[in-house]
């Protein structure tokens, strides 16, 4: 009976021990939100929408692409990955989804969307980020990287090539 007792309060403990690493971990590695802003009217004809997770990568490369785009006449709007659920495809030309590969898969939100918008994927454009920066989606056209700050103008150059051949058929 001693040695069951023992055993229980070991478990008990170890549980505890996982239950504090998981709460640490998700603090640690979290991504912050975004704040929404929209930059220029939404009268124009041309509309890009970008959703991200905050981090000094991500909102680098967010504020990348913003700054090449602001001066045209395109309506440029930014989000959290969160409201991707209430966004309608079809009320813009180009899509960027900036997100990170959480354990071992995209964030639902970002799935759910992609599920549910799968014939409006040809105008979605995908940076996924992970700590060896190859995960990404399987029948995703994504860029996948690492989130190196260094990094960033490269990634924002390969968004913007894409979103240039979308935001100009359209």
């Amino acid at each position: 009976m001693k040695g069951l007792k023992r055993l229980l309060y070991v478990f008990l403990g170890a549980m505890i021990v996982f239950f504090l690493f998981l709460l640490w971990y998700q603090n640690r590695y979290s991504m912050d939100i975004v704040t929404p802003y929209a930059i220029n009217e939404t009268y124009l004809q041309r509309k890009l929408f970008i959703a991200a997770q905050s981090s000094d990568f991500k909102n680098k490369v967010t504020s990348g692409i913003v700054k090449h785009f602001k001066l045209d006449s395109i309506y440029i709007q930014v989000f959290d990955i969160k409201e991707l659920g209430g966004v309608d495809p079809k009320d813009f030309d180009a899509l960027v989804i900036i997100h990170t590969w959480e354990y071992g898969e995209p964030p639902d939100t970002v799935k759910a969307f992609l599920d549910k918008t799968i014939t409006k994927k040809d105008k979605i454009i995908i940076l996924t980020t992970s700590g060896e920066g190859s995960y990404k989606m399987e029948d995703v056209d994504a860029i996948a990287g690492e989130s190196k700050l260094e990094n960033a103008p490269v990634f924002v150059e390969q968004i913007i090539r894409r979103l240039t051949i979308l935001l100009t058929v359209n």
